[in-house]
């Protein structure tokens, strides 16, 4: 039997099951991914594959959903730090750490309402720390025309960093008038 047709015999059994694991974990779209990944190492690794194959694969698709889940946590930490800088105007001070965890906070929820376009430039700009002429290589467009992106997304983030900011202090005045309500409630006449 050549490398081929091994292949074949593998993928014709596997895949349908190699999809169904992945897809559970990361769901339809991902999972898809995923599993043309996973089949794109067996085919390289073709003489490395066991018998039966089916575990072998469905630990390289693990693999591969940790690696996935890995990058976009650490993309998200990235981003949401670049958040948080452009909330402080590039400043950085010492707090205490309830102002730091609400920052943060703040700085999570701004960038969650943002497009993922948006994060994507941003990330790249500041996960990565590519210039923007290798950012708009990886975009595909113009410098200048990523310098406009970049500039609006900025701006749309600092935006959501003021609406974000003004729903938690609204949020924490709400919360403390309830809690003096609640006290003044309770206090003996």
């Amino acid at each position: 039997m050549t490398t081929a047709e091994r292949f074949r015999d593998v993928y014709e059994e596997c895949y349908p099951r190699v999809l169904g694991y992945a897809t559970s974990l990361v769901g339809r779209q991902a999972g898809e991914d995923i599993t043309s990944e996973t089949f794109t190492v067996a085919w390289r690794r073709m003489h490395d594959i066991p018998e039966p194959a089916l575990p072998w694969l469905l630990g390289v698709a693990r693999n591969l959903v940790r690696e996935l889940r890995r990058r976009d946590a650490l993309r998200y930490a990235i981003a949401a730090e670049e958040a948080q800088r452009i909330s402080r105007g590039a400043q950085f001070h010492v707090g205490d750490v309830a102002a730091e965890v609400t920052d943060r906070h703040i700085a999570l929820k701004a960038l969650a309402s943002l497009s993922d376009t948006d994060r994507e430039l941003l990330t790249l700009i500041a996960w990565h720390g590519l210039s923007a002429k290798e950012a708009a290589q990886v975009l595909n467009c113009t410098g200048a025309t990523l310098t406009v992106r970049l500039f609006r997304a900025r701006r749309r983030l600092e935006k959501a960093l003021e609406t974000a900011q003004a729903t938690e202090a609204a949020s924490a005045h709400t919360s403390s008038e309830a809690t003096i309500h609640t006290q003044q409630q309770g206090a003996p006449a």
